[in-house]
């Protein structure tokens, strides 16, 4: 008896055990998510730009050589005599140099260090977007799974409200437009289902996409859950804070930089070059002197300064110079532009959360007088105050409420999610308070 006790309750624990909440169903997204991939490899690239940058600055060595097969005939004078030499020449040639000034290429190397500032920001915004995908396709799974019990459960009330008519008319206590009402509502009901079912398929599979594989049952948010409005209070912090911290105003920010600091690499195209430069090598070639040949045997070392003083281009640096003036007034000007669309962003998603959080209480107050209203018709229904639609009214109102309840308290987690994006202040903290909030005892 124990035995099959356990064996009948292992389904319902397996289920609890099993669900996925959405903490877990985020780290799987770390490490499934190809797109969050591709931007770990960015970012990895991306840190590459100083060590190319740096190279500019060090040394170069160069090992040069040749061995080349000769076969000389030397004719002297007027005569038919003539010398001839057959040998093998080798020669070798190890060259290094030293920048000691290229103005250009400390600006690269300045340059490199924003570049990989712009690499770590897109991979932080990555990560942000990772979030708010992961969250996105996690409350819309829980949405379409509340929908589809709303519908549901209004089908099984609707259901017995037909059997209920069916049966007073048979009795002669309602009339057969009772019957038809109920059927309507009933066949409508069906239709929603079969719309609710594919709309949850197609959720679950948005998120499978994800995660990489398929996330099972999802915890919802609890009945109790209590929803905290943005701290600080006040819309204005939050947008001053967006054109400061947002993530996109971080990269524009370094791209401006970077086109500032291409106008004074540019420029340096006018501006001399100074190199160390060390030669250490040998060769052997062949000398003719009278009616002999000798084979002469060179080794040198020498080392000096090289000075380059560019005259003209043909007028390239100063095109070049003027390209990358408009750049940086184009880079300018989308700054500018990226912190509006920051401070846009934190205003809207603000008075999201604020709504959202009103909304919520709104609906939750609307549950208690819904339910109520609809026992309020069942019994005037019985005493026949009421007819059968009216009863049918206020199941649909109920359920109706009833998920619009649960997508505004998603909808209100979201908003909060993206108010943090918006300040670039988006983290696994804010998924692990979200995720206090779920209930995997009701997981679906």
């Amino acid at each position: 008896m124990n035995k099959l006790a356990w064996l009948l309750a292992t389904p319902l624990l397996m289920s609890n055990v099993m669900a996925a909440d959405l903490m877990q169903v985020y780290r799987d997204a770390i490490e499934n998510d190809p797109t969050f991939s591709a931007a770990r490899s960015a970012l990895t690239a991306g840190r590459e730009k100083i060590p190319q940058a740096r190279a500019g600055l060090l040394p170069t060595v160069n090992l040069s050589g040749n061995s080349v097969w000769n076969e000389n005939e030397i004719k002297t004078g007027l005569s038919s005599n003539s010398l001839s030499s057959n040998f093998n020449s080798n020669a070798y040639n190890i060259s290094l140099t030293q920048p000691l000034f290229r103005w250009q290429n400390w600006v690269a190397y300045d340059q490199s260090k924003l570049q990989v500032a712009v690499a770590e920001a897109n991979f932080a915004q990555a990560r942000q977007e990772l979030i708010l995908r992961v969250a996105q396709a996690y409350f819309d799974v829980i949405y379409a799974s509340e929908n589809l019990r709303a519908v549901q459960a209004n089908k099984s009330a609707i259901a017995q409200q037909l059997a209920a008519a069916q049966k007073n008319f048979e009795v002669g206590t309602a009339t057969i437009t009772d019957t038809h009402e109920a059927q309507a509502r009933f066949d409508l009901a069906t239709a929603q289902e079969i719309a609710a079912e594919s709309e949850l398929e197609i959720r679950q599979r948005n998120l499978q996409a994800i995660v990489g594989k398929e996330s099972g049952a999802l915890a919802p948010p609890r009945k109790d859950a209590n929803l905290n409005p943005p701290q600080p209070a006040d819309m204005k912090q939050w947008v001053a804070a967006a054109e400061q911290g947002s993530i996109a105003v971080q990269v524009q920010q370094a791209n401006a930089d970077i086109a500032d600091r291409e106008v004074s690499r540019q420029r340096a195209g006018h501006y001399p070059t100074v190199d160390l430069v060390a030669n250490v090598g040998e060769n052997n070639s062949l000398s003719a002197s009278g009616i002999s040949l000798t084979k002469i045997n060179t080794e040198f070392q020498n080392i000096g300064v090289q000075l380059n003083i560019p005259i003209f281009q043909g007028g390239l640096v100063t095109s070049r110079q003027r390209e990358a003036s408009a750049n940086r007034a184009t880079a300018a000007s989308t700054l500018e532009g990226t912190k509006r669309n920051a401070a846009l962003a934190a205003s809207q998603y603000y008075l999201n959360v604020v709504n959202g959080l009103a909304q919520v209480r709104a609906l939750k107050a609307a549950m208690v007088s819904s339910q109520s209203a609809l026992e309020s018709n069942k019994l005037g229904y019985e005493v026949g105050v009421r007819i059968n639609i009216d009863v049918l009214n206020a199941e649909n109102q109920l359920y109706v409420t009833r998920r619009d309840f649960a997508k505004s308290v998603l909808d209100t987690l979201m908003a909060q999610f993206r108010l943090k994006a918006a300040v670039g202040a988006l983290g696994e903290d804010d998924v692990l308070a979200v995720n206090a909030l779920l209930d995997p005892s009701r997981a679906q």
